[in-house]
């Protein structure tokens, strides 16, 4: 674990231009540096370096941020791999936290068996390129599947012996330990008091014995696992033709997925991840030009194989055959991916094709071409696949309640209205209805299980709702404007968080004391009894007041730089732009007096202080006008309840209403009555 200290000395070190240089060929322009940017196709320079800021940022795909996220975004490595890449760029010394020496040994252990597991992978490669079985019957497997001896190095495929022990064999010979061969699942023990064991001592095994090899590697290379295919007669009847390395230390199943350290930077440059079932899938759509394709081998996606996933997108079309198998596995684990913010969509193939069948006989670009033509929003496939000639009233409500649970878990509002809009109008439904049910789920959901526990059929005390759940609608259109607000107001903390714009106000207790932007708006939302509604956003403002009285605290460089990968990415977004050599840049240069720069700071912060008032009324103007429609909605309901709760609600609405027209009118906008 890498220390504070030590962190602040690498940052301090770190040239944006130097970083992205070594991957970025860069132009100096005005101030700031431009090239291609190396997360999409770029044919005209869109990637702006800012040394002073120290972000970068691409204008057209909208990545960048801080040489951590840059590193992080483009070679995929976690947050301690890009400080340890920078300490090494400038001859850092890192200094991490002392193991324990229960630790150590541990992590002793993983390193012996990551060791074990590389080298197993390269005997199984010299077996199937070097060995007579191995190219007469591994080799002639994948051949027949149409694989490229390029394709073939790229996986490191292989072919383990028929030999029940050769593996064991020759690994002992080389000098490794048997106990990490049976810890990786490379082998397994054969007791001697077993019955199959007729040999009268312990023997080992080997887990792949005949079968070609499929190896699993980490998102950074390590190789974690093996699968195993039986290639000859014994596949007819054999109910599974695949075996995979039992869970270790080094390798869980349900957080790795096959091929994604060869897809990585393919999904993060196209934006979009392909999920197939199979290894044979991923590989031919590579052979086929697609790169950007994982596999999760036939199992139900679980929580931390999707997060892992958006770490390079939030776009994900789930690729599979036609057939009655293929459609379940389209549905199976999608609330997942809607619950974890991931964009879905589904594509079935043709009858008779599956990825590999289908990306072996046509081109990248007639795949792609079809994929785009045919892929289709999962709400809608959902929709279309459950109501297709279903007429008994129970079976379509039982569809209906399933689709609606789906949409509950879309974490965007704004989408989420979208679909009930768009399912209402498909179902000749009451959006109200739709929008009822779904509310309802919500508030169900916050007491569910978590996704695994569901699988796994166990009970649990109900988790407490996670930070960004989804929010309940009303009837009335969500506030879309109330976000852009948000996200003006926390810009304005980011980018002027430190700048005091009120001087010698007094406190309650008399005091004389100075009002920063960040303070300003807290101190005015918490008055109004009101707070921003997205939790990263209000954290960025808690943040920026915590740190007020700090000593050279400058908000824009705290949350650029923010050890909070999410908040910096937010704080880059929001503060990069466009470097123009406009003329108001030009005479910005220039140069100037005292009496003039003091003046001109004068105006600046004026314009701050004027910025953040106007917004701020512009954020209570959203909060009273969804309170009036939700007033709406509740004098609708109570006309025909008792008549002093109607004149309560009329009275509040009216005196909402005043409210509205007098903000109204110091914004300057047009009063409705």
């Amino acid at each position: 674990m890498i220390d504070k200290p030590t962190i602040a000395r690498i940052m301090d070190a770190t040239n944006i231009v130097d970083v992205v240089s070594e991957f970025v060929s860069l132009k100096k322009r005005g101030v700031n540096y431009i090239g291609l940017c190396p997360f999409h196709n770029d044919s005209h320079p869109s990637f702006s370096v800012s040394p002073a800021r120290g972000i970068c940022h691409c204008f057209t795909c909208g990545k960048g941020g801080n040489a951590i996220n840059f590193l992080m975004e483009l070679e995929q490595m976690t947050y301690p791999d890009a400080l340890r890449w920078l300490a090494n760029k400038y001859h850092i010394e890192i200094k991490e936290r002392e193991l324990t020496s229960e630790e150590k040994e541990k992590e002793s252990e993983r390193e012996s068996m990551f060791i074990v597991n590389e080298w197993a992978s390269k005997y199984f490669e010299d077996i199937l390129q070097n060995d007579v079985d191995g190219r007469a019957i591994g080799m002639q497997y994948f051949r027949s599947r149409g694989f490229r001896d390029d394709i073939i190095r790229k996986f490191r495929l292989g072919f383990d012996p028929n030999s029940r022990t050769a593996l064991y064999d020759e690994a002992i010979k080389k000098g490794y330990n048997a106990k990490y061969l049976v810890a990786t699942g490379l082998c397994f023990k054969v007791d001697k008091d077993e019955a199959s064991n007729k040999s009268g001592e312990d023997k080992y095994l080997d887990r792949f014995s005949g079968r070609a090899i499929f190896p699993w590697f980490s998102v950074s290379g390590k190789v974690v696992a093996f699968g195993g295919r039986v290639l000859d007669s014994r596949t007819k009847g054999v109910n599974q033709k695949y075996v995979n390395s039992p869970d270790s230390d080094i390798y869980h199943k349900e957080r790795e997925l096959y091929g994604l350290y060869q897809a990585k930077k393919a999904i993060a440059k196209e934006n979009c991840v392909y999920m197939v079932e199979g290894y044979t899938d991923v590989i031919s759509m590579h052979q086929c030009g697609i790169e950007n394709v994982v596999a999760n081998s036939g199992t139900a996606l679980s929580v931390h194989q999707i997060r892992l996933l958006h770490r390079f997108t939030n776009n994900i079309v789930l690729l599979y055959d036609g057939d009655a198998a293929g459609v379940h596995a389209a549905l199976r684990g999608t609330d997942m991916l809607l619950e974890e913010e991931m964009n879905v969509k589904v594509l079935l193939l043709p009858d008779g094709n599956d990825p590999d069948s289908f990306a072996r006989s046509h081109t990248a670009s007639d795949f792609r071409k079809y994929i785009e033509e045919n892929q289709t929003d999962f709400i809608q496939f959902k929709t279309h696949l459950m109501l297709k000639g279903v007429t008994d009233p129970v079976k379509r409500s039982e569809a209906i309640n399933s689709i609606v649970r789906s949409i509950s878990l879309v974490q965007d509002q704004i989408l989420r209205d979208t679909y009930l809009h768009e399912c209402a109008m498909r179902m000749s439904m009451n959006e109200a209805t739709l929008i009822n049910t779904m509310n309802k789920f919500i508030r169900d959901g916050r007491d569910r299980m978590n996704p695994q526990q569901q699988q796994a059929g166990q009970q649990t005390s109900p988790e407490p709702p996670r930070a960004n759940a989804p929010q309940q609608l009303t009837v009335a259109t969500p506030l879309q404007q109330a976000s852009k607000v948000e996200r003006m107001l926390v810009k304005m903390v980011i980018r002027n968080g430190n700048d005091v714009i009120y001087r010698n106000v007094e406190d309650a207790d008399g005091n004389l004391i100075n009002l920063n932007v960040a303070q300003y708006l807290a101190y005015n939302l918490s008055i109004d009894g009101l707070h921003l509604e997205n939790p990263t956003f209000e954290r960025i403002l808690n943040e920026a007041v915590a740190h007020s009285a700090d000593e050279g605290f400058q908000a824009e460089q705290f949350f650029i730089h923010h050890e909070d990968i999410e908040i910096s990415k937010i704080a880059t977004s929001l503060t990069a732009e466009r470097y123009q050599l406009s003329p108001t840049a030009l005479a910005a240069d220039a140069p100037m007096n005292e009496q003039d720069r003091l003046a001109r700071e004068a105006t600046r912060i004026d314009n701050v202080r004027n910025q953040l008032e106007h917004l701020l009324n512009d954020f209570r103007m959203d909060y009273i006008e969804h309170h009036l429609k939700e007033l709406q909605q509740k004098i609708k309901t109570a006309t025909n309840g008792p008549a002093d709760e109607l004149m309560k609600l009329m009275a509040e609405y009216k005196e909402t209403q005043e409210l509205r027209n007098k903000l109204a009118r110091m914004l300057g906008n047009n009063i409705v009555v």
